[in-house]
């Protein structure tokens, strides 16, 4: 078969990419399609593959800020010229399923979640938007939920990263989905050395994006409530505001944007990883198992699929300080099994996701 392979942009190493480059492992002879590509940002993933822009990487800023041409995507989708290839699988959570489909070919759409800023989180990304991003919601949000409901048309079979996301495809979209839950890198977290000792003593650990829909606040205000040592492992949006709410109480460090070896020795220094947001699918969580770490996490989204309750975790109800810290007490009056977490982490492999990705192609 000839594959085509689409993905909104390739200007960093996250989820979606790794996803897309998991996807591509299967195919290594396919052609990538995408609206902008920083090679020198995505770690030699997509080196042995032939990758194509639309015409969107060409504009001003294009390559490097492709977001800010969200309302020429649906146009630049329409314009790749797909003919002569059997199977097309799209990568999306941005647009660029809305391809014009050739007539003999089979599309596939990889859906990591229906654009969150259009749909379910359009008030968050609104309310943190600066002035220029509320008005461009305004003008053109409206136009890109049509666009994106037109789009589902060219796809023949959706597949979710989570039985969450398969709930809003078929809220948003009317379709069915099967569910593929994606690839994690179970080996690399799973193994390497003992925790590098840095002095931290007993802590847990918030890592991921520091934006407020993630709800770091959340992880701050429980463990300063309860005089626990909080680790927060990242960066992003809302860092300095976090900053700002701690006011220099409190037993939190923060490490910033950290590798993927210090990661690793961050999760299995920790005596739980805490998640109070809500992920679509959530591959923190796994990783963090997959280091023999329990998690904490809000009940909601993917980590009700990832996460075994009075197993490998535990799980608290409200998105609020007091039922966090009540998590935690439960937390810390139970003894866990590394092993377990390890375990249960291993569903989420490499293999794991190219045998069951493999058995929705060939059926």
């Amino acid at each position: 078969m000839n594959v085509a392979l689409l993905h909104y942009w390739l200007t960093n190493v996250r989820g979606g990419e790794k996803v897309l480059a998991a996807i591509a492992g299967l195919f290594p002879d396919a052609d990538v399609f995408t609206h902008a590509y920083r090679p020198e940002k995505m770690e030699g993933l997509f080196d042995s593959h032939r990758v194509n822009r639309t015409f969107i990487g060409r504009l001003p800023l294009g390559n490097s800020h492709p977001q800010a041409y969200l309302p020429l995507m649906p146009l630049a989708a329409r314009s790749l010229d797909l003919d002569g290839y059997d199977l097309i699988i799209s990568s999306e959570s941005g647009p660029v399923k809305g391809i014009r489909k050739p007539y003999s070919s089979r599309h596939i759409c990889y859906c990591h979640t229906p654009m969150r800023y259009l749909w379910d989180m359009h008030d968050e990304y609104y309310r943190s938007a600066s002035c220029a991003g509320k008005l461009a919601m305004a003008l053109f949000s409206g136009y890109l939920r049509r666009e994106d409901l037109k789009s589902a048309d060219s796809v023949d079979l959706f597949v979710a990263n989570s039985a969450f996301v398969a709930e809003r495809i078929k809220r948003i979209y009317k379709r069915e989905a099967k569910v593929v839950h994606p690839p994690v890198d179970f080996d690399f977290y799973s193994g390497g050395p003992a925790p590098v000792d840095a002095g931290l003593g007993e802590y847990y650990l918030y890592a991921g994006e520091i934006r407020h829909y993630k709800r770091p606040d959340l992880a701050v205000d429980a463990c300063m409530k309860l005089g626990r040592r909080l680790v927060v492992a990242g960066d992003g949006k809302s860092v300095d505001a976090l900053k700002k709410r701690i006011g220099g109480k409190g037993d939190v460090v923060f490490t910033g944007r950290v590798t993927d070896d210090r990661l690793r020795s961050l999760y299995k220094g920790a005596k739980a990883l805490l998640f109070p947001g809500v992920e679509d699918f959530g591959i923190v969580p796994v990783e963090a198992q997959a280091a023999g770490t329990p998690v904490v996490a809000f009940a909601c989204g993917g980590a009700l699929e990832t996460v075994q309750s009075g197993k490998t975790g535990c799980f608290f109800d409200r998105q609020e300080t007091d039922s966090l810290c009540a998590a935690i007490e439960e937390f810390e009056a139970r003894a866990w099994d590394p092993e377990a977490c390890r375990s249960n982490a291993s569903r989420f492999s490499l293999d794991a996701f190219n045998s069951a990705f493999s058995a929705v192609l060939e059926a």
